[in-house]
C-alpha cells in the first residue's frame, strides 16, 4: 500500500508529459544554444561602443560591454540584396553572383544550405521577422515557419502628407519623416512586437531557436518618431569634414547617390549638391532612426532577460553595410570606400560578462561558420568564411569586399581597390590609402613608386580570391 502515492504520481507525470502540459524549456539544451540574429539595414559603426558620441544608443553599447566588439569588421558588398545573400549562405560574391540589390540566395547559389536551412537541419526552430534576406520570399525552406514582415510598403510612411504625397508618386515621398505619435504604427515596432510573443512561445519549446530579427531602419527614407527625433538638435549637428573627391581618386570610385535622389525634397539633378541645410536634415534624420532601432533593440532584450534566456543565448547584431553621410560629397552606400564597407559587428557568447575588443579585419562572411562553432554544429563544405571563435590580435587578418568591378583589400593599415573588368587580372583603375596616417581616405597614394610592392602583394590577394570564386 505504501507504493501506491508513488505510483499514481508517477502515472500522473507520465500523463502530463504525454499531454504536452509539462513546459520544458529549451534552455536545457546547453550544447545547443539559442541563438538571437539582428541585422540592421545600413547601420554605420557610429556607435558609443565603437568610440562615437554622436548617436545615443545606450541599449546596444549595453549589449557591447559583454559581447565581442569587432572594430574593424567589413561587409563583403555594400548594398543590401548581396550583402545579405552573401552572409546568409557564408559565400562571398563574385562576377555572377550577387551582384546587386536584387541579389537573391536561392536564384544564384540555388544549391547552397543557408544559415536557417543547415540550422533547422540541426535540430533548431528557425524564425525570420523582419528583414532578413532582402527579398522575403528568398529561401523560404530555411525557416520553421513563413518568414514574417509587417507591412508590404518598406517605405513605412505613416504620417497622412507622406502617405499622400506617396500614393501619387509611385509610393516615394520625402526622405525623412517625424512621426507624432506613431511608434507603435511603425514596422519595426510591430517586428519587435511579433518578436516578443515569438520569445514567449519559443521558451517553451523542447528545441534550441534561431530567432532571426531584421530591422528596415535606418535605411530611407529616416522615418522615426518624433521623441527620437528631439535627441538631436539639428543647430548643433556636424556636417562631414572632408565634402571633396580624394585627392588623386578615380571617378570610378564616386557615385551621385541615385538611391537619395529618388526623394521629391531630393534635388533630382545629379548636378546640384544638397544644401547644407538639407544635409543637417539627413543627419538627424539617421540619428534618430538609429536611436529608434536601439530603443526596439532594448525593448527586445528586456523581454529575453525577462523570460531568462538573455544569459545563455548567444546574440549577434550586424548591420549589412555602412552609409555615407555626405563624406567625400556622397550619400547612401554602393561605393568602395570604408564609409560603405565598415559595418557593426557584435557578438555575445553564452554566460559571457565582460567585453572583449578584436582589432583584427573580420568580414561579415565569418558569421556563418562562427556561429556553428559557437553551436556545436558542424560547418558545410561550402563557407568561404572562417570561424571567429579564438580569433585573437595575433590573427592579422585581411577582409574582401567588392562593389560592381571594385575589389577592395582592407587591411588594419590600407585599404586598396582595383576596378577590373569581368573575368579580367588586369586592372583600369585603382586607389589606395594609409588608413594609419589617413584614416578618413581623403589621399590615394596609388600613383606613388614607392608603394608598388604594397600593392603588387594586393593585386595578387585579390587574384586569389577572384579565382576561388
Amino acid at each position: 500500500m505504501k507504493l501506491k502515492p508513488i505510483v499514481f504520481l508517477s502515472f500522473i507525470l507520465i500523463v502530463i508529459l504525454i499531454n504536452g502540459k509539462l513546459n520544458i524549456k529549451n534552455t536545457e539544451h546547453k550544447d545547443k544554444p539559442n541563438v538571437i540574429f539582428i541585422s540592421v539595414d545600413d547601420l554605420r559603426p557610429q556607435l558609443n561602443c565603437y568610440g562615437k558620441k554622436q548617436i545615443f544608443s545606450p541599449n546596444i553599447d549595453s549589449l557591447a560591454l559583454s559581447s565581442f566588439l569587432y572594430k574593424n569588421a567589413v561587409c563583403n558588398y555594400p548594398v543590401c540584396g548581396a550583402s545579405r545573400a552573401s552572409v546568409l549562405t557564408g559565400l562571398r560574391p563574385n562576377y555572377k553572383r550577387f551582384t546587386n540589390y536584387k541579389s537573391r540566395a536561392d536564384v544564384d547559389a540555388p544549391d547552397v544550405m543557408t544559415i536557417g536551412k543547415w540550422f533547422k537541419k540541426n535540430g533548431y526552430y528557425t524564425i525570420s521577422n523582419g528583414k532578413i534576406f532582402h527579398n522575403k520570399n528568398d529561401s523560404p525552406e530555411s525557416w520553421s515557419e513563413p518568414a514574417w514582415r509587417a507591412d508590404k510598403n518598406w517605405r513605412d510612411y505613416q504620417t497622412q502628407k507622406n502617405i499622400d504625397i506617396a500614393k501619387e508618386n509611385n509610393g516615394v515621398a520625402n526622405s525623412y519623416e517625424i512621426g507624432e505619435n506613431q511608434i507603435n504604427e511603425y514596422a519595426d515596432s510591430k517586428m519587435i512586437n511579433k518578436s516578443i510573443n515569438d520569445i514567449k512561445k519559443l521558451k517553451l519549446q523542447n528545441q534550441p531557436f534561431l530567432l532571426s530579427i531584421g530591422f528596415l531602419k535606418p535605411h530611407l527614407p529616416f522615418n522615426a518618431p518624433k521623441k527620437f527625433w528631439d535627441l538631436y538638435q539639428e543647430s548643433k549637428i556636424k556636417l562631414a569634414t572632408n565634402r571633396f573627391q580624394p585627392k588623386n581618386s578615380p571617378n570610378v570610385s564616386m557615385h551621385t547617390y541615385g538611391e537619395l535622389r529618388k526623394y521629391i525634397d531630393i534635388p533630382e539633378n545629379k548636378d546640384i549638391s544638397i544644401p547644407d541645410s538639407i544635409q543637417r536634415i539627413l543627419i538627424q534624420g539617421y540619428y534618430a532612426c538609429v536611436s529608434y532601432i536601439d530603443n526596439e533593440i532594448g525593448r527586445l532584450i528586456d523581454e529575453l532577460k525577462k523570460n531568462k534566456l538573455y544569459g545563455n543565448s548567444i546574440i549577434i547584431l550586424w548591420g549589412d553595410h555602412g552609409w555615407q553621410l555626405g563624406e567625400h560629397s556622397l550619400w547612401a552606400k554602393h561605393c568602395n570606400y570604408q564609409t560603405s564597407l565598415k559595418v557593426p559587428l557584435i557578438v555575445k557568447y553564452p554566460n559571457q560578462k565582460n567585453q572583449i575588443q578584436i582589432n583584427s579585419i573580420v568580414e561579415l562572411v565569418d558569421i556563418y561558420p562562427t556561429l556553428c562553432e559557437l553551436c556545436n554544429i558542424d560547418k558545410p563544405d561550402h563557407l568561404q568564411g572562417k570561424s571567429l571563435v579564438n580569433l585573437n590580435e595575433n590573427n592579422k587578418s585581411i577582409g574582401y569586399s567588392k562593389y560592381h568591378k571594385g575589389w577592395t583589400v582592407t587591411t588594419n593599415d590600407y585599404s586598396y581597390t582595383e576596378w577590373r573588368n569581368n573575368n579580367s587580372d588586369t586592372s583600369f583603375a585603382k586607389m589606395m590609402y594609409n588608413l594609419i596616417k589617413d584614416p578618413n581616405e581623403n589621399n590615394n597614394i596609388s600613383i606613388f613608386s614607392s608603394n608598388n610592392q604594397t600593392q603588387k602583394k594586393f593585386s595578387n590577394k585579390i587574384d586569389s580570391i577572384v579565382k576561388l570564386n
